[in-house]
């Protein structure tokens, strides 16, 4: 997987890094990557099939959310998947997801209205931030979108959570949605995820952190004295 650098999501993304929208902040991250596989993604991606065709039930070898694993294709649509959750968030390992961990969405228009209803609040913030506000957040969002993937010739598929092995279950967390776009003409996948962290949760977590590293310092510090002192005795 190739990593995509495209200025209209980098401007995106600045902007849903932190978004405070009253009770709660927003958090996103817009990427896109080319499908087209080298080096370790490569081994992986070979690594990955051998185990879903070894792995999986008759049942899903004729049917699954990204189609009959029996075929080439579908796996690599689930190769595809699992690689890019695995770039987006290194610190956490998607590789023993299969395909019952992923749903295909049905239609655009039922995202488009997910995706619509959480980030109406974070569009009136839009509009008030100098250097963003120009167009319609949501207009802007799904101009960018459609440039890099061409709607209307993708499968949309997202990632069903556990909440807990993964960055979805974060402290605070009171909604949150991902998408892959995945255009298997152009051999692309456009990654779009939001949640919603209760401020006060948030807020409540950073000030135990800094107590915690705050007391982690004190100890450390008195630790360094009772040393000193201790060599000054042996003096």
């Amino acid at each position: 997987m190739k990593f995509l650098d495209i200025a209209t999501l980098s401007r995106l993304n600045s902007f849903l890094d932190h978004v405070d929208v009253g009770e709660v902040y927003v958090r996103g991250e817009i990427e896109a990557f080319s499908c087209k596989l080298a080096g370790l993604d490569k081994k992986l991606s070979k690594s990955l099939e051998e185990d879903v065709m070894e792995s999986s039930s008759p049942e899903q070898l004729g049917k699954s959310p990204v189609g009959p694993l029996s075929e080439s294709g579908s796996r690599k649509t689930l190769v595809y998947l699992i690689l890019t959750l695995n770039h987006m968030y290194p610190d956490y390992d998607f590789t023993l997801l299969r395909a019952h961990h992923f749903s295909k969405e049905v239609g655009m228009s039922a995202v488009e209205e997910t995706v619509d209803a959480h980030l109406v609040e974070a569009g009136k913030v839009w509009e008030n931030t100098p250097g963003f506000g120009e167009e319609p957040f949501l207009d802007t969002l799904w101009t960018a979108i459609d440039e890099v993937i061409n709607l209307k010739e993708c499968d949309v598929y997202s990632y069903k959570s556990d909440l807990e092995t993964d960055p979805f279950g974060e402290k605070g967390s009171v909604w949150s949605f991902n998408y892959f776009f995945y255009n298997k003409k152009e051999k692309r996948i456009l990654y779009f995820s939001c949640r919603g962290l209760s401020k006060t949760a948030v807020e409540l977590s950073e000030t135990t952190d800094y107590k915690y590293n705050t007391d982690d310092e004190d100890d450390e510090d008195t630790d360094g004295v009772a040393t000193s002192m201790a060599n000054q005795m042996d003096l």
